[in-house]
């Protein structure tokens, strides 16, 4: 069998043991950045987080992982402590004590804060939020298209966890991606609750037929900020593309098939249940999309 890999696989850089971190409006080398033990995220999974790409000095598509970060903090009733601007101050403050220029992934991770007590209600978390910004050098390094595993764990409805939250609380997809590891593949495939394709533990999926682009309606995944530019630039740019059902049998018999993520832009897939998608490698689309969202990131960040 070939090696594992993943969608967040990187190039091995010594400066990340070297790492600054942020917390709680603090810079502290990467050995002291520790959290209480009765802090929410780590007892319940109770926060939100984002992941931005560094290019040339500057966040790509900031305003949007900005809004959704604020977004998902209303939603769960989560005051962040800091307006846009100060979200924005501290990324600069990690990246400079970083000197980082490129290359470079951040995980900004809110949560409800420590509590007095190690149970579950929300009253209990009197000490907070804890912000924190993990920055890294990262050169993305993919060996080969990503092989993925069907499971039988599905993304939640609204009323349950809603998909769309990009929240700490995880393990479903953790199961996920353990049930494909044992099945031999790299990540996980997940349907929705009505069995049609959906998305993977950890990236939005899309699908090339007959020169269209299919990804799923949307409506039971992570409404992915990268997911949202392929689309558009698929419409800008005369590529047919679709947010519909479709199942299993559509996606076997696909010319191509992609992930799309903050860290890995446009990953390709090379099987899905042991069936070779096209010839198994990168497809034409999937490499022009590539090229339009490099320029599309150029334009971004010049």
């Amino acid at each position: 069998m070939q090696d594992h890999v993943t969608t967040h696989q990187a190039e091995e850089d010594a400066r990340n043991e070297a790492l600054m971190i942020y917390l709680n409006g603090q810079i502290v080398p990467k050995a002291e950045a520790m959290v209480s033990v009765y802090d929410s995220g780590f007892m319940l999974g109770d926060g939100v987080w984002e992941g931005l790409r560094l290019y040339d000095g500057r966040w790509a598509f900031l305003n949007d992982h900005l809004d959704r970060l604020f977004e998902a903090a209303k939603a769960i009733d989560l005051d962040i402590g800091l307006d846009r601007d100060g979200v924005v101050h501290a990324l600069e403050a990690t990246r400079q004590a970083n000197d980082m220029q490129s290359d470079a992934h951040a995980r900004l991770m809110v949560t409800r804060g420590v509590k007095v007590r190690p149970f579950q209600h929300p009253s209990l978390s009197q000490s907070g939020p804890t912000v924190t910004i993990i920055m890294e050098h990262s050169r993305p390094s993919l060996p080969r298209p990503i092989r993925l595993a069907t499971v039988p764990h599905v993304r939640g409805l609204p009323m349950s966890q809603d998909p769309k939250l990009n929240s700490h609380s995880k393990l479903n997809c953790v199961l996920a991606c353990i049930a494909a590891e044992k099945a031999g593949a790299d990540e996980a495939l997940m349907l929705d609750v009505h069995g049609f394709v959906n998305t993977t533990n950890a990236c939005n999926f899309f699908v090339v037929r007959k020169g269209e682009v299919w990804t799923s309606t949307g409506d039971y995944c992570m409404n992915g900020i990268t997911r949202q530019k392929v689309i558009d630039l698929c419409r800008t740019n005369d590529i047919p593309v679709f947010e519909r059902n479709y199942s299993l049998v559509d996606t076997y018999g696909a010319d191509e098939a992609f992930l799309t993520g903050t860290f890995g832009a446009q990953t390709p897939v090379g099987d899905i249940d042991g069936r070779v998608i096209g010839d198994g490698q990168m497809g034409p689309i999937t490499k022009r999309l590539r090229g339009l969202y490099k320029d599309l990131i150029q334009q971004e960040t010049s």
